[in-house]
C-alpha cells in the first residue's frame, strides 16, 4: 500500500481532498491532507509572514516527524508550488511528484511572476482591500465548480496568505530526482497553466494526463482522479 501526502491549492484547505481520500483509504492506502499555515481551519495562524517557505515547511515537517517514506506527493494548483519545495528538500522521501492542474515553478519563480500582467494588477488591487496581507478567493463558478458544490465551496474557502504569492521559489534540481513525475491538466484547460502542460508535455522524463472536470477536480471527478493517482504509484 502506498503513502499519498495531498497538497490543497490557494484559499482551500484539506477538506477539499475528501472524496478522493475516501476513495484511496478505502483500497487500504495511507493519505494525509494537511491543511497549510493561514488557511481554512488554521485560517487563525494567518500573518503577513506566512509565505511559501511557511507552506513548503508544513508538508517537509509532515512527512519527516510521520517518518513517510515512498510518498505520493500531489499538488493542486498553488500546491505545485509548494511540493516543488518539498521534493527539492527532501527528495529521497518522496517516491511520485503529480501535478494536478498546478502551477510548476523554475527556481526563482513565484506565482506572482508566473501570472499575466492582468492577473498581477488583480491580485495587487485584491490584496491591497486586506491591508497587503491576504488576497480574498476567486468565485467558485470562474474556477468552473460543478453548481452542486458551488456554493460549499465559497463557504469554506478562506482568505489566502500574500507572502506566499510573492515569494520566489529556490530550487536545486533535486525535485527532478523524483522517480516518477506526472502532470495533469483539466478539460478547463487555464491559459496560465496549460504553459506547464504543454512544456511538459515534450519532456520524456514526464508523463502527461489529461481529466474531465472543472479546475477542482477532486470535487467534480474524484474517481477519474482516484485512477490517475493509483497510475503514480511506483
Amino acid at each position: 500500500m502506498a503513502n499519498f501526502v495531498l497538497v490543497h491549492g490557494g484559499w482551500y484547505g484539506g477538506w477539499i481532498w475528501k472524496r478522493v481520500a475516501r476513495h484511496l483509504r478505502d483500497k487500504g492506502h495511507d493519505v494525509y491532507t494537511p491543511t497549510l499555515t493561514g488557511l481554512a481551519d488554521r485560517s487563525h495562524l494567518l500573518t503577513a509572514g506566512v509565505n511559501l517557505s511557511t507552506h513548503i515547511q508544513d508538508i517537509v515537517s509532515l512527512i519527516q516527524f510521520e517518518e513517510l517514506k515512498g510518498v505520493i506527493l500531489c499538488g493542486h494548483s498553488y500546491g505545485g508550488m509548494v511540493i516543488s519545495g518539498v521534493a527539492d528538500r527532501i527528495s529521497e522521501h518522496i517516491s511520485s511528484l503529480v501535478y494536478l492542474d498546478a502551477w510548476y515553478p523554475n527556481d526563482g519563480d513565484s506565482l506572482f511572476t508566473l501570472s499575466s500582467d492582468a492577473a498581477q494588477l488583480a491580485n495587487i488591487k485584491n490584496i491591497g482591500r486586506y491591508g497587503g496581507i491576504a488576497r480574498p478567493p476567486i468565485p467558485a463558478d470562474v474556477l468552473n465548480v460543478n453548481e452542486r458544490d458551488r456554493a460549499w465551496v465559497e463557504k469554506m474557502s478562506t482568505l489566502h496568505p500574500a507572502a506566499s504569492m510573492f515569494e520566489g521559489i529556490r530550487l536545486q534540481g533535486n525535485h527532478l530526482k523524483v522517480k516518477k513525475l506526472t502532470y495533469i491538466m483539466t478539460s478547463l484547460k487555464m491559459p496560465q497553466l496549460m504553459q506547464f502542460y504543454e512544456r511538459l508535455q515534450k519532456d520524456p522524463a514526464w508523463i502527461t494526463r489529461t481529466i474531465e472536470s472543472g479546475h477542482d477536480a477532486m470535487l467534480d471527478n474524484p474517481e477519474g482522479v482516484v485512477k490517475l493517482l493509483h497510475e503514480a504509484i511506483t
